[in-house]
């Protein structure tokens, strides 16, 4: 597989509080700490320099490797992009002494043990579900809880919902201050994730079709959207929904498409529903590390941070182009395709005005939430749009007119450009 990168001289931008960050790193010849002069944790290169600068910087330090588990079944999967070309950017960088080693899936802990082994270094960097723990992550339910409700559109929806909620979660002290209390550091605070769909084993696009209708959830938001709209929650892991469709325990799944053509759930399920006015609850993510990084060295840090872009361009393939081969899989096996009815749309809209309202009452995440959320959205869609990404249509037909060499690098550089700069390790 090949996989393109940005010039070293734009390498794009990570997290804040990068300085933070923790890898629990596993030395191949020596000690993650090692660093090359200037202190402990030896002497970094500055942004935007040379791969000679970056390579002298780095000339005299131990090989370490870092595993990512992130929640591809495979290499072959749609969602591998998420790992892929974030691995090949800082193998590149470093010269080949970082190994980022893909761990597939749920392979070394599952998402309710996750964090605990981010915590106690089991794994070392993570796609995790804080979504699944609200009780443990308040603050992150509250923002998940405000993502759904507007527009939506298969590219620039998409975009604009994830680059708006990393920012948001980075200026969000609350959300920053649950990861600190669970010993984990973000790398991506809140991750949009993709946008979510509908599956269900018979068509259900109208109001009246969801009365009583048997839905996989997998958010407390989605849940209570379910419940609002008529039909009953199921909460189940989303490794068993394909047998729950198949023996007919649930009717429909809300689900990314990443995961509906990873699954094969048009298998048991052949009805795609999607919205446009409104958009369903998503289960955002997070991409977190472990507890070890202040052992690791200044340069170490500086190249996984600058890597940010090709994590980002990797993490939007996986999105927008899951969405692409969705509806070409589905159109290849006879599955209908249909947009949801207004009166259906009305009442999702319905419930995420009231969701966000419950969310700036509350105050958890600001009580201002919700005009610091209109504004984050409005700067982030005109940025998109100047750097030429939009809609040629619909989902429908996105097989029709969408590119699928797309890269999406260049909204990196803007998000370190207008957000994450200040917080470069040095």
């Amino acid at each position: 597989m090949t996989i393109s990168h940005h010039p070293r001289t734009r390498a794009a931008v990570a997290v804040s509080a990068f300085s933070a960050l923790a890898l629990t790193l596993t030395a191949c010849a020596g000690s993650a700490g090692s660093g090359s002069g200037g202190g402990e944790r030896g002497e970094g290169y500055a942004f935007g320099a040379s791969q000679e600068e970056i390579s002298a910087a780095i000339e005299d330090l131990e090989p370490v490797t870092v595993d990512y588990q992130i929640p591809a079944t495979s290499m072959q999967s749609p969602q591998s992009p998420m790992g892929t070309h974030f691995k090949e950017a800082v193998e590149e960088m470093s010269d080949g002494k970082i190994t980022v080693e893909l761990q597939w899936n749920q392979s070394i802990a599952s998402y309710d043990e996750l964090h605990n082994a981010l915590a106690d270094g089991r794994v070392d960097m993570a796609f995790t579900l804080p979504s699944y723990d609200p009780a443990r992550f308040p603050a992150f339910n509250a923002l998940n809880q405000i993502l759904a409700g507007d527009e939506s559109t298969p590219v620039v929806g998409e975009l604009v919902t994830n680059l708006a909620a990393a920012e948001l979660s980075w200026n969000s002290p609350e959300i920053l201050a649950e990861y600190e209390e669970n010993d984990v550091t973000p790398f991506v605070p809140v991750m949009a994730s993709g946008e979510y769909y509908t599956v269900c084993t018979d068509p259900a696009t109208d109001l009246d079709a969801w009365q009583g209708l048997q839905v996989r959830v997998g958010s407390p938001a989605a849940s209570d959207m379910v419940s609002h709209v008529g039909g009953s929650p199921v909460s189940i892991a989303g490794v068993e929904a394909y047998e729950a469709l198949q023996r007919g325990t649930i009717d429909c799944s809300l689900a990314v498409l990443s995961d509906v053509v990873q699954g094969g759930f048009f298998e048991v399920a052949p009805n795609l529903g999607y919205t446009t006015s409104t958009s369903f609850p998503r289960v955002s993510g997070a991409i977190l590390t472990g507890t070890d990084v202040e052992q690791m060295p200044l340069a170490y840090q500086q190249i996984l941070f600058d890597s940010f872009s090709a994590y980002f361009h990797g993490q939007q393939v996986a999105n927008i182009n899951a969405k692409a081969e969705a509806v070409v899989a589905a159109k290849d096996q006879g599955v209908g395709i249909e947009e949801a009815a207004e009166d259906l749309q009305a009442e999702v809209n319905s419930f995420a005005d009231g969701k966000r309202q419950e969310v700036a009452d509350s105050g958890i995440i600001g009580d201002d939430i919700l005009d610091r959320m209109a504004t984050v959205r409005e700067e982030w869609t005109t940025e998109v749009e100047e750097l030429g990404f939009s809609d040629g249509g619909s989902l429908a037909d996105m097989d029709e007119w969408y590119d699928m060499d797309t890269d999406f690098r260049p909204l990196g550089d803007a998000f370190m450009e207008k957000t994450m700069m200040d917080h470069r390790p040095s």
